[in-house]
């Protein structure tokens, strides 16, 4: 019951996201809720033997060939729902599951029962002087080889139980060692759980804490209602306003483009009027001149006859071209643009680009009322969590676990000391077993030892040395002392074996594989009233699908308890913290925000009627023909510099004198006349063009141009004033979804945190881990395995080693009797 209610605790922001489905899909801007505060656990349940592993598997190996059978399921079941037995064939079943094991115990059994018959009967033979119990010996050919090979073959025996004596001895000591050091298992192992008690009210108030980054950062957006709810109304109206206002503004610029196209047109025509009637003056000035001096005597003569005459037909290209004093004006265009422009549409658009850019501010003056109901309603959901997370008895309860893991840390640190103590007379037992087979091999090697050294090849049997026969003794020691000790040995052996071999097969194995778990999951098999026993003892409701293995295999990834024992069955926390009533709550006051958008103005009748005028100016009446006509033409007939170049050679053709030199004053004065005369014209010629060609080209476009800007501000203005609740409806319920969505995804990261970072159970699967795993298996069943692996391997080579040293003994001992030449067979 006490963990039960610990597991409340988690409950607090986590069954709420089970309960309440998202309203609104719409994603949210991501928040950042930080991590839930957590230390690392210091237990690390895993075990590594080190170099006596290599004995461990070994003898996991032997267990494997005793018993090969997979693990019996359907028997443990039966055995555990007490059905074992009802159905013929449980017997078999279990006998063939459990056949190597009897096999060897039986066989074990029999060497208990059959060594120290055999040793008392070979006892009582010698006493009659039998079975070589008779102090004579019959010389053989072969007797060095048959010493020889006895010798041997005791010495591999011997080694092979010291081997065997070694790994039993460092079994014992392996499980003595780990025994000692299972005390800083045992406390790590419940630090962690008192770290698991302590670190989960600080992380159910972090959860709890983080309501406010939601709040606050609800808080922030409506703050800023204008600029994010304003600016989205604003966003879906500008896709119809800009253009219309932009194109209103560029037909302002181009009612003053053609003002200034007039106002050029009409400066170049004058311009081009006076300077055409100047320049033709002054050409009919050099024509004269020019004629005056072809005249004198001196174009009479031969050289210069045909020269002269040349120039004098060329005076008539001396002309102007181009006459601009046929072209109509423009004066009425230009008066009725200068009328247009005595009203400054730029600004009257400038009004409507302002009045429109206002609206973020005109729906945070409309909104405030609203925005205050629904910071006041977040304010209150805050102070109901924390209100609610201050009536749960969270203190209490964890003192209440604290005291009983207290005590219990304290029971354990009691009673370890009694373990140890107990753990030391295992200890002390088991060394004395092995100290009697290493008692029967200090005999065994000082036999041989002696024995070899001590012997005399040449020494009859009855005069053998002192060492010689003190090794036979001990040989023959080492035999008693082996029919004394050996029933002892393999009676341990027998037990430890059944014993330690069935855990490992039906316990540490399963539990490896986790097929203990499927086991311990099997429908009504710990109570035949529950198909799932935890889920009956954790939840009270036997039909919900709480299993062993999945507890286990969650806790082992270190996920939350909430999680792990699926308590979201066990308690509804929504009807005390239901935050989809206060979400819908929240929508509603939402809802409520209304703006009104019919003050926007885009362009007033006085700006329309400015367009109209300027589309009825009159522009496009003008006789843009007769202008490029004269334009295209050039300002005299002849090119003057090129005419001035010619007459200038010409003159060079002529004799040296005064006519040359008058030809050339001509050619420099119609030189003049050009820079200063044609140049300007060209130029004034040049800008009428671009100006002329500019009203051209526009002017076939104003009147569309002008309805089009109209038709597109009417149409934008009728938008705003019809459509405008249509569009603040649609973009409020995507900013109540924004607003709605920051606490959705705040249960969402309460839902992520519950399930693999509060409360996270990594300790109680440790703790299972430490028992079983660690403790049972790894310290105790791995240790009594390989001691009596070992000591088995000791007793059973202690028979080979009998035969040897009886038989050995006889060459090493000093005999009372010999026969040299009887080849004949020895008797025992």
């Amino acid at each position: 019951m006490a963990v039960e209610l610990c597991l409340l605790l988690l409950l607090l922001c986590g069954s709420t996201v089970s309960e309440v489905q998202p309203l609104h899909k719409p994603p949210p801007g991501t928040l950042d809720f930080g991590f839930v505060p957590a230390k690392t656990y210091d237990t690390n349940a895993y075990h590594e033997p080190g170099p006596i592993g290599i004995l461990f598997r070994l003898v996991h190996s032997f267990l494997y060939l005793v018993q090969p059978n997979s693990f019996p399921q359907d028997l443990i079941k039966k055995l555990t729902q007490q059905k074992f037995g009802n159905v013929q064939g449980d017997y078999q079943k279990a006998i063939y599951y459990e056949i190597g094991f009897i096999v060897s115990a039986a066989l074990g059994l029999l060497f208990v029962l059959l060594l120290p018959l055999v040793g008392l009967c070979f006892c009582m033979c010698r006493c009659c002087d039998n079975c070589g119990g008779e102090m004579h010996q019959r010389q053989k050919k072969n007797a060095d080889c048959r010493r020889g090979c006895f010798a041997a073959f005791l010495f591999v025996a011997s080694l092979i139980i010291s081997i065997g004596v070694l790994c039993a001895y460092a079994a014992n000591q392996h499980l003595t060692s780990q025994v000692r050091g299972a005390k800083n298992l045992v406390h790590s192992n419940f630090k962690d759980l008192r770290i698991f008690l302590n670190d989960t009210p600080g992380q159910i108030d972090y959860l709890v804490s983080q309501y406010n980054t939601a709040k606050n950062k609800a808080l922030s957006d409506l703050n800023n209602v204008g600029p994010l709810l304003g600016s989205r109304v604003q966003e879906r109206f500008a896709k119809e306003v800009r253009p219309a206002l932009d194109a209103a503004l560029t037909m302002a610029g181009a009612i003053r483009e053609t003002k200034e196209a007039l106002e050029n047109v009409s400066v170049s025509v004058e311009v081009l009027q006076e300077g055409t009637e100047r320049l033709h003056s002054n050409l009919t000035d050099v024509k004269i001149h020019l004629s005056n001096t072809l005249s004198d005597s001196a174009c009479s003569a031969a050289q210069a006859a045909s020269t002269c005459n040349i120039i004098r037909n060329s005076l008539n290209q001396l002309n102007i071209n181009a006459n601009f004093s046929g072209l109509p004006g423009v004066s009425t265009q230009l008066a009725k643009v200068n009328d247009v422009l005595k009203i400054d549409l730029s600004s009257l658009v400038q009004k409507g680009y302002a009045a429109f850019n206002d609206t973020p501010d005109l729906v945070l003056n409309q909104t405030r009322n609203i925005l205050s109901d629904i910071k006041n309603l977040l304010d209150l959901i805050g102070s109901n969590i924390t209100s609610f997370t201050q009536m749960l008895p969270v203190q209490k309860i964890l003192a209440d676990l604290t005291i009983y893991l207290t005590q219990s840390e304290a029971y354990v640190q009691d009673y370890f000391p009694l373990v140890e103590q107990y753990d030391f007379y295992r200890w002390l037992g088991c060394l004395i077993l092995c100290c009697m087979v290493i008692l029967i091999l200090v005999f065994y090697y000082l036999g041989l030892l002696c024995g070899t050294c001590g012997y005399d090849k040449h020494a009859s049997p009855t005069t053998r040395g002192c060492i010689s026969n003190t090794g036979g003794n001990f040989l023959m020691a080492g035999v008693g002392f082996s029919f004394l000790f050996s029933w002892v040995l393999m009676m341990t052996v027998v037990i430890t074996f059944v014993t330690g071999g069935n855990v490992e097969k039906l316990v540490c194995e399963p539990f490896e594989d986790r097929t203990l778990f499927k086991v311990l999951d099997t429908p009504y098999l710990l109570n035949r009233h529950w198909r799932n026993y935890l889920s009956a003892i954790v939840l009270k409701n036997p039909d919900i699908n709480l299993t062993f293995e999945k507890v286990y295999s969650d806790c082992k990834e270190n996920k939350g308890i909430y999680t792990t024992l699926h308590l979201e069955n066990l308690f509804n926390i929504n009807e005390f913290l239901n935050i989809s009533m206060y979400t819908e709550d929240v929508s509603l006051k939402i809802e409520h925000i209304n703006v009104n958008l019919s003050n926007i103005v885009l362009l007033d009748e006085i700006g329309k009627r400015n367009l109209l005028d300027f589309s009825s100016s009159g522009i496009d009446g003008i006789n843009f023909a007769a202008y490029l006509t004269e334009i295209n033409k050039s300002v005299t007939k002849v090119d003057l510099l090129s005419f001035a170049n010619d007459l200038e050679a010409r003159a060079d053709q002529l004799p040296k004198g005064a006519l040359e030199n008058a030809l050339k004053g001509h050619a420099n004065s119609i030189r003049m006349i050009h820079n200063q005369q044609v140049v300007p014209l060209e130029q004034a010629m040049s800008t009428l063009n671009q100006s002329i060609r500019l009203l051209q080209r526009t002017s076939s476009e104003f009147m569309v141009k002008v309805r089009n800007v109209i038709s597109a501000v009417d149409a934008a203005q009728f938008l705003i004033s019809n459509d405008a609740s249509l569009v603040i409806i649609q973009e409020t319920k995507k900013y109540m979804d924004m607003i709605i969505g920051y606490f959705e995804q705040y249960v969402e990261w309460v839902k992520e945190s519950i399930t693999m970072e509060v409360a996270a159970c990594k300790p109680i699967a440790n703790v299972i881990d430490t028992a079983v795993d660690i403790f049972l298996c790894s310290y105790v069943i791995d240790s009594v395995n390989s001691f009596w692996f070992g000591l088995g391997g000791c007793s059973i080579f202690l028979i080979p080693a009998i035969i040897c040293a009886v038989k050995l003994s006889k060459y090493y001992r000093r005999m009372d009797t010999e026969d040299v030449y009887d080849d004949s067979v020895e008797q025992w």
